[in-house]
């Protein structure tokens, strides 16, 4: 069997693992020949792939970001891609293809195998928001990120009595938020899934002062957004890739804070830094679990699926049951969060 592996949208600490999952059982069990396309689904594409054997991928377990590269691809693309599907097996002799991502990856991976591709996906995004999988690889490194980034700021606004707004990533899910933001005992939590009153926030924050507590940090998940009515903040536009461009939601807030507490608020945005980075030992064995079973399908036949983990089992679900809509955060988890604060 030929298999094609790529990965495509952003990157996430994990994927090299995948990958040398994949090339290892691939290889080492079937006598399998494995192609990597280069930067996501636009070397597919454009025919850019090398070959991966064993040596190809040794050491990457613990790398972060990806040996192949990733890109996203415009829409008008990838119709083009679904449209000559057949032609693209034919061409590279591919007999499975392993595309690994997120939600847009494994949508455009549906739209390929519907088209006739033999497809096996395998989710990652470290904001854990795919459905039918009880977690995704990323999304541990990415809340021990924003977990130690927290801790070190208490300190830093304890010194000086400051209010620290930390944004962290989260579109549409707020889980990094929710998890990092309670695993760090932040005093406010802010998630798309519940918009906030500015006006909460500020009495948390004044109580605190009161009680002699004379700082606070308050996590805030990008995708948040205040109640209408509540503070100025508008909807950015939507970027090529179907995606809104947010406006900042951690640097409005804490000028916000600033303005109505009359006490210094610091925005502290951490962006891509929670992308990075070697992968923790969790994403590293689910990661490679999931390129084991991703395999093991492409032998049975299993295709139009993707690999899911199902409290401790690697399952098989099918994409068009993983791309439906996102799984975001339950009332009762947020109750749950609201409850230490």
């Amino acid at each position: 069997m030929r298999i094609g592996v790529l990965t495509a949208g952003g990157d996430c600490p994990g994927l090299n693992a995948v990958i040398r999952s994949v090339v290892h059982r691939a290889v080492a069990q079937y006598d399998d020949e494995v192609i990597g396309f280069e930067d996501g689904y636009a070397g597919l594409l454009d025919g850019r792939y090398r070959a991966l054997d064993l040596n190809a991928v040794s050491g990457i377990l613990a790398r972060g970001g990806t040996i192949l590269g990733s890109s996203r691809l415009e829409r008008d693309r990838l119709r083009e891609a679904c449209e000559n599907a057949a032609d693209i097996a034919r061409d590279f002799g591919i007999d499975a293809l392993i595309p690994i991502g997120g939600e847009g990856t494994l949508t455009a991976a549906r739209m390929l195998s519907d088209a006739g591709l033999p497809v096996v996906g395998v989710p990652k995004t470290i904001d854990n928001d795919i459905s039918s999988t009880d977690r995704t690889f990323g999304f541990d490194t990415a809340v021990g990120v924003a977990t130690e980034a927290m801790d070190r700021l208490k300190t830093t606004a304890e010194s000086h009595q400051r209010v620290m707004v930390v944004e962290v990533m989260g579109r549409h899910a707020g889980w990094i938020a929710l998890e990092s933001g309670m695993a760090a005992g932040a005093h406010g939590i802010c998630l798309p899934e519940r918009p906030f009153d500015p006006a909460d926030l500020v009495k948390m924050v004044e109580e605190r002062f009161a009680r002699g507590k004379k700082f606070a940090v308050i996590c805030v998940a990008e995708g948040a957004h205040p109640a209408d009515g509540t503070m100025d903040y508008g909807k950015g536009e939507i970027d090529q890739y179907g995606h809104e461009r947010f406006q900042g939601i951690g640097t409005a807030l804490a000028h916000e804070l600033e303005k109505r507490l009359g006490k210094e608020a610091k925005p502290v945005i951490l962006g891509h830094v929670q992308r990075g980075g070697t992968p923790t030992a969790y994403d590293r064995v689910l990661a490679t679990r999931f390129g084991w079973h991703a395999v093991e399908a492409a032998h049975r036949g299993d295709f139009g699926k993707m690999t899911a983990l199902r409290g401790t089992e690697v399952v098989m679900v099918p994409l068009a049951e993983a791309v439906t809509e996102l799984k975001t955060v339950p009332i009762d988890r947020m109750d749950e969060a609201e409850s230490v604060f």
